[in-house]
């Protein structure tokens, strides 16, 4: 049974400590401060990365070499207005939202499957396009399952509350297919789900089931399992199978310990495919080098634990095990990009949180970290 969470403060102390930290002085609430603070240090490095690496693919189709920033621009500005927006907005807003929200974004997952709705890119149907807004609802739902398993542990839900909508996520992500984010969003889902208080042993044996099901899923689908043996056998077909990985090793090593140099990234010259995308930390450690982006993982490692630090001193179960399923999100994604750049686990096509290219994934990720923020307003 899940442990049950009780408030330590009284509806009127809530009240007080509320509109204490709605106030404009941000020096009385130093988590809203550092992780505003991280996030547009991120968002600035993401913004010069962008510009610096895509000036090549931006120059060739477009003969404007600041094409890709100038949208990346644009984004940051429509997700900073609703990270602002949000971060004064109280976060019980979206439990009353929670289950149509996540209703409303299965629905949308299912849509991308359908023809003539979700165009086929590269044998993946990620995409929605209506007439000239187009979205990948599977950056969205990382979002409705952060709201929804909060919810679903706010009113101290059985067990199969939480694993019945999961796997059905999960199926609809798999089907476009999305391993990548398959596993951000269960990785979401599953922090979320441990720190509700359900039976330990139920979680283990989740896990376990879980992960028993990723394996079949890799050995019954040719193009995961040649995924799995490229990044095995990373030496062979150097021109092939092995050509990305193999391009991302060589930009990491030549950067050695202090880069080659802000702009002077030779990788970029379209030698390293999804430069300003997927791959843009291979780039940036080839240029700003080992310490630089050591760094870089710092600032996200110094996010993480003030983030989670924000999670444990909130007493409301809804805010802590959303802020966990916040912070699981944008931390798991910062794992899985660096991990898979530096070849300790397979390409999975993750963007790096706040400094990829991609109007979905970082306006969405901005969005969260909007709520995050009012979560560390009202944090005891």
């Amino acid at each position: 049974m899940p442990r049950r969470y009780k408030s330590k403060l009284s509806p009127s102390k809530k009240g007080n400590r509320q509109n204490k930290f709605i106030s404009s002085d941000l020096s009385a609430n130093p988590a809203y401060r550092n992780i505003l603070t991280l996030t547009l240090i991120l968002l600035a490095i993401g913004l010069i990365a962008v510009a610096d690496v895509s000036a090549p693919l931006a120059l060739r189709q477009f003969s404007d070499k600041f094409y890709f920033v100038k949208q990346q621009l644009v984004w940051s500005v429509i997700g900073l207005t609703g990270l602002f927006v949000l971060s004064n907005l109280d976060y019980r807003f979206w439990s009353r939202l929670a289950v149509p929200i996540f209703f409303l974004n299965v629905l949308l997952l299912v849509l991308v499957l359908i023809p003539g709705i979700g165009p086929s890119i590269l044998g993946a149907k990620r995409w929605i396009y209506i007439g000239g807004l187009h979205f990948q609802p599977s950056e969205l739902i990382k979002f409705s399952v952060a709201i929804y398993m909060a919810k679903l542990a706010e009113e101290k839900k059985q067990v199969l509350a939480y694993f019945i909508p999961l796997g059905l996520v999960g199926l609809l992500l798999m089907l476009e297919p999305d391993l990548g984010t398959t596993i951000v969003v269960v990785m979401i889902a599953m922090s979320q789900i441990f720190i509700a208080g359900i039976n330990i042993l139920h979680f283990v044996g989740a896990s376990v089931l879980g992960i028993l099901i990723s394996f079949v899923l890799i050995i019954t689908s040719s193009y995961r399992r040649e995924r799995l043996m490229t990044y095995l056998q990373q030496t062979n077909d150097p021109l092939g199978k092995g050509y990305h990985i193999r391009q991302i090793l060589i930009a990491l090593g030549s950067g050695g310990m202090f880069g080659v140099g802000l702009g002077q990234s030779r990788q970029k010259y379209l030698f390293v495919p999804e430069t300003a995308t997927d791959s843009i930390f291979a780039i940036i450690a080839e240029e700003v080098g080992f310490i630089g982006a050591l760094v870089i993982i710092i600032i996200f490692l110094l996010f993480v634990i003030r983030s989670i630090q924000v999670a444990l001193h909130t007493s409301d179960v809804f805010g802590k095990v959303l802020a966990i399923g916040i912070v699981s999100w944008i931390g798991g994604q910062v794992i899985l990009n660096i991990s898979s750049m530096v070849a300790l686990v397979p390409l999975t096509g993750i963007p790096l949180p706040l400094i990829s290219y991609g109007g979905s994934s970082l306006i969405s990720i901005l969005v969260a970290i909007g709520i995050l923020l009012n979560i560390a307003k009202n944090a005891d």
